[in-house]
């Protein structure tokens, strides 16, 4: 029997399940977009997805900032917001079903410097659209048009890397990344992306050397120390990567996929009774999903030891 938990404790860890579910339910959730200063922004682009029904949708903010989602389902969903001339923002919550859920308030902040004209947002859209199609040599080109037109939009570099990253060309990913950095030398997300592209060549230690300059106290985004702790994961580096799947849910205490990977990491590190508190706490939020079945099941499995 324990053979066959470790087995599939291994087989999770090295992958994720691919659930087609819808995101529909009874659920409702609304929210507020401004910048800085609290104006409201109009047009943003919301992009939602349900990691439950592994699925999702995208709606857009009215005048006044404000957008709704209705007859959602509840549990984990990662939520996108990107506007033309204003740096993208990332969250990711947890939505009960049955409850009114409080409404979400998001700042978006102004790419610095940045002079936003129709012609640039008719050239950002376009460029967007073609990385949406998979046309990444083709959104290369449009980025890069951009920035050569806009220096002061330097944070495209990092879209000019995403490209380059999807194509697997992991030296010009780079260089790209360190555009960035080059303005903002602490920037976290950068300092992933740059030891992503390490990992992906295979420099495992090289990798770890960048994920060790992103500053641990500083990362206050659940999705970036999740992301961290995967790369750890995917090395085997299981005690590295419990440091931070257990700050990604001290952050927000009903991540959902932070409390599901530090469970398993508990698990591969044979730490099992600690696996348990986890894997309980994610129930609560998410009882009925096939994930939630295989978490029944790993504690099914521990209560009986």
């Amino acid at each position: 029997m324990k053979k066959i938990m470790l087995a599939a404790i291994v087989l999770v860890l090295a992958g994720s399940l691919a659930l087609g579910q819808s995101y529909r339910g009874q659920g409702r959730l609304k929210g507020k977009v401004t910048d800085e200063s609290g104006k409201p922004i109009e047009g943003v682009k919301i992009k939602l997805y349900s990691l439950k029904g592994v699925s999702g949708f995208e709606l857009t903010t009215n005048a006044a900032g404000e957008w709704t989602a209705n007859y959602i389902r509840g549990g984990g969903w990662n939520i996108d917001f990107e506007k033309i001339g204003y740096e993208p923002r990332h969250i990711a919550t947890n939505i009960p079903e049955a409850t009114n859920n409080p409404p979400i308030e998001t700042k978006l902040k102004a790419m610095a410097g940045l002079l936003i004209t129709d012609e640039l947002k008719a050239a950002l859209k376009a460029g967007n659209q073609l990385f949406e199609e998979k046309k990444y040599p083709d959104a290369v080109k449009a980025y890069e048009d951009i920035l050569a037109k806009n220096p002061d939009a330097y944070v495209l570099y990092k879209n000019v890397g995403n490209c380059y990253f999807e194509l697997q060309q992991y030296d010009q990913a780079e260089a790209a990344y360190q555009k960035v950095l080059e303005k903002e030398p602490a920037n976290p997300d950068i300092l992933l992306l740059i030891g992503n592209c390490y990992a992906n060549r295979g420099e495992n230690d090289k990798a770890m050397e960048w994920y060790n300059k992103i500053e641990f106290e500083k990362i206050t985004d659940p999705m970036v120390l999740f992301n961290i702790g995967a790369s750890y994961t995917k090395q085997s580096k299981f005690e590295e990567a419990l440091k931070y799947y257990k700050r990604s849910v001290e952050i927000q205490k009903d991540f959902l996929d932070g409390l599901y990977q530090l469970g398993l990491t508990y698990l591969a590190l044979g730490r099992n009774s600690d696996a348990i508190p986890p894997f309980e706490e994610y129930l609560k939020s998410d009882p009925d999903s096939p994930r939630s079945a295989q978490v029944k099941n790993f504690l099914e499995f521990l209560k009986k030891k």
